[in-house]
């Protein structure tokens, strides 16, 4: 999921955002005395035995109870995880690995791989020649780091194009330098799930790739049934499974996805991780989505923790199955969520009464806190960054109670009602409604692909509305999109020859003899 491009000004503004999102460290590290400890690799190595495989760590068993994400690794580890899993290895990640070791914490080290979906090709030899340096100064940066467990060699990069054997013979091509490079630790590459011929192309053309990372949400409990009757035979980690995907379920009646509470993700979190552990043979661990908070599809959907650092109820479970052992502080479980006496479609202005019911397994006294959101612009963001879309604060009649009304805005639209539960020591449980203000217009949300926040719902907006004013602003079009040959593609955005308004325009060239390219 965790997704980054480059090229262009928007892919490098998109790569800032992701990498602040998921490879920020935690607070703390080595003191300066210790620092000559990082120099000493902890020694990881596969081993087979009978049918199955174990990976070791300085020859002892290290079955992965991790999770992957910027959250806190302090709390990772009193929860009795031992691993944490990163999408990219530039240098912000220094620190974390450094808090990781100190935590006794491995980290499968993320390098990644750009997507056919952007403008990379991986037929072109300049492309894949400096990915190729990119990788081995990654390698290079951190091999000798004692925390590193793995790395990671891209990222569901498969997506677009998974049939495409220049993307598994450049995945062999990396997998055997990066082993010559750094002979410590294993090498592994993440795909999305195990559609089309993926596993059977990694078997076949990657045989110096050590292990398989496999993404699943809603098929998680039958990864190694699947895997199997794929023609899986190589070790296997599960890199991030969570909740069913936002991708995976049917809107309702006017176009939403009801999203399941932090109680009921508990349960799936649960389900799929028991069901994971079964696999005695294949499987070397997984790594639980998302141990942190981020905005995609909604505000709540993966995260396992709130943007301050409070646990919701999965991050219970999953304490139970890696320690043996329930925390001591619980998460508050959320009994009903629903809409009071009105339907789920109203008219503008209509005021809603709210109610959520819950408890909390030790007594604590609950509050509540109420939001209201318009809804994202996407419910599929293929993991790239996602803007958080406009709140309406001021909305509700009352505060930290269980029952409360809402005024809707006039703008139709989608918006979603969010509750979060809290017992005031660190644990919460949340859970969010989706309601549609009926009329004729959408709702204005956060644009999904940019920086940039869209004025709230309920603002009427002054006309002429200008999106582009012709004022010496540099490079005013940016591509948004490619397709076919890309790299044969040049855009000049200052092309003055006959603009259809205004005094500039976008001229788009494309040269070559054969193929075709486009571009958004």
């Amino acid at each position: 999921m965790e997704k980054h491009q480059s090229d262009s000004v928007v892919q490098k503004l998109i790569l800032t955002v992701t990498v602040v999102l998921s490879l920020l460290p935690p607070s703390g590290g080595f003191a300066q005395e210790q620092n000559s400890q990082l120099k000493q690799p902890i020694k990881v190595e596969l081993k087979r035995s009978g049918d199955g495989w174990q990976l070791l760590r300085a020859g002892k068993p290290h079955y992965i109870k991790g999770a992957g994400g910027p959250g806190s690794l302090k709390l990772l580890a009193e929860c009795g995880g031992n691993s944490n899993r990163t999408w990219g290895a530039d240098e912000e990640i220094r620190s974390q690995l450094d808090e990781a070791h100190r935590l006794g914490l491995s980290v499968a080290v993320g390098i990644w791989l750009e997507h056919p979906s952007t403008k990379f090709n991986y037929n072109d030899f300049g492309n894949v020649s400096a990915q190729v340096d990119n990788v081995i100064a990654c390698v290079r940066r951190f091999k000798d780091h004692p925390a590193v467990l793995v790395w990671g060699l891209g990222n569901e990069m498969e997506v677009a194009a998974g049939d495409n054997p220049a993307i598994w013979s450049h995945i062999e091509h990396l997998a055997r330098l990066v082993k010559a490079e750094d002979p410590n630790h294993p090498t592994m590459s993440v795909i999305a799930e195990m559609g089309g011929r993926k596993i059977e192309a990694i078997h076949k053309l990657c045989p110096s790739l050590d292990i398989i990372g496999i993404n699943s949400y809603g098929g998680a409990t039958s990864i190694a049934e699947r895997y199997r009757k794929s023609g899986g035979s190589k070790p296997y980690i599960v890199t991030e499974f969570g909740p069913v995907g936002t991708w995976e379920i049917p809107k309702n009646s006017f176009g939403a996805i009801e999203e399941p509470t932090s109680t009921e993700k508990a349960k799936t979190y649960g389900d799929v991780l028991q069901k994971i552990s079964s696999d005695k043979e294949l499987c070397l661990g997984s790594y639980a989505f998302l141990w942190g908070n981020k905005q995609e599809g909604t505000a709540t959907w993966f995260g396992l923790l709130l943007p301050d650092g409070t646990k919701l109820s999965p991050v219970d479970v999953l304490t139970e199955k890696w320690s043996g052992k329930p925390p001591a502080n619980r998460c508050p479980a959320i009994t009903s969520s629903t809409l009071i006496k009105t339907e789920r479609s109203v008219k503008p202005g209509d005021k809603l009464q709210l109610a959520i019911a819950a408890t909390d397994p030790d007594g604590d006294k609950l509050t509540v806190k109420w939001r209201l959101m318009a809804e994202a612009g996407s419910y599929v963001t293929g993991g790239f960054h996602q803007d958080a879309p406009p709140e309406f604060a001021g909305k509700f009649s009352t505060e930290n109670q269980m029952e409360t009304s809402v005024q809707m805005p006039d703008q139709p639209g989608i918006y979603r009602i969010y509750a979060e539960v809290q017992d005031g020591k660190g644990a919460s449980a949340v859970a969010n409604v989706p309601v549609q203000v009926k009329g004729n217009s959408t709702t204005v949300a956060a644009n999904t692909n940019t920086k940039s926040v869209a004025t709230p719902v309920n603002e009427k907006v002054k006309f002429p509305f200008v999106v582009y004013k012709e004022s010496g602003m540099e490079n005013p079009f940016v591509p948004s999109g490619y397709m076919g040959n890309a790299a044969a593609l040049q855009l000049k955005p200052d092309c003055v020859e006959s603009p259809f308004e205004g005094k500039t325009c976008l001229q788009v060239e494309y040269k070559e003899a054969a193929d075709w390219g486009g571009v958004v």
